[in-house]
């Protein structure tokens, strides 16, 4: 993926000036940055979320930047938000079918039995509902959910943000993991402890 003179506006509020970054597969880009400095507005102006913004993004060469953003994510653009969009109604299992396999050109997306082999609690958890799950177990579904889907590159919004040590190590190891297979992580961090 690579992202060229990347503006991006709230309102009238000029929010994001210029970024330029290129990820390839494989790579993992962190940025960090203190509260207010334009992480999660790159994120979502990546993603197509804020829809008032000039500049070029290209995904295997494609450019994404004027198509819609549910055909972004076909494109293979996943993304993990800090607030993680678990649906409240739906169990850990049901989280996990809902979104759907984009995998394309020799990706594969993951099976249920890969996601929980990644993920033990979750299939522990498989029945429980969303929302009862720990911050923990709540951001392993975020990101597994998003895993299973195939996508190229996952854009990940403070994914480790206020976890304990453990979860965060495992968070990484899955990651590290999925990094070998190919997929690109662009993640956003406030700090590194």
């Amino acid at each position: 993926m690579s992202v060229r003179g990347l503006n991006a506006w709230y309102g009238e509020s000029h929010a994001l000036h210029g970024v330029d970054l290129d990820i390839w597969p494989g790579e993992t880009i962190t940025l960090l940055g203190r509260n207010g400095v334009g992480k999660t507005t790159t994120l979502r102006a990546i993603m197509g979320i804020i829809r008032k913004r000039t500049g070029t993004i290209t995904l295997d060469g494609k450019d994404i930047m004027r198509v819609p953003l549910h055909r972004i994510a076909y494109a293979g653009l996943g993304f993990v938000p800090e607030e993680r969009g678990i649906f409240a109604t739906l169990n850990v299992h049901e989280n996990l079918l809902l979104p759907p396999v984009v995998a394309r050109d020799g990706q594969s997306a993951m099976s249920l039995d890969e996601i929980y082999e990644l993920f033990p609690n979750l299939h522990e958890r498989r029945n429980s509902p969303g929302t009862k799950l720990s911050g923990g177990e709540q951001q392993m579904l975020a990101i597994a959910r998003i895993l299973r889907t195939g996508v190229k590159v996952l854009l990940l919004d403070e994914p480790t943000e206020g976890l304990a040590p453990v979860i965060v190590q495992r968070i990484g190891e899955v990651l590290l993991d999925q990094k070998h297979g190919h997929a690109a992580f662009l993640q956003f961090h406030q700090h590194i402890a």
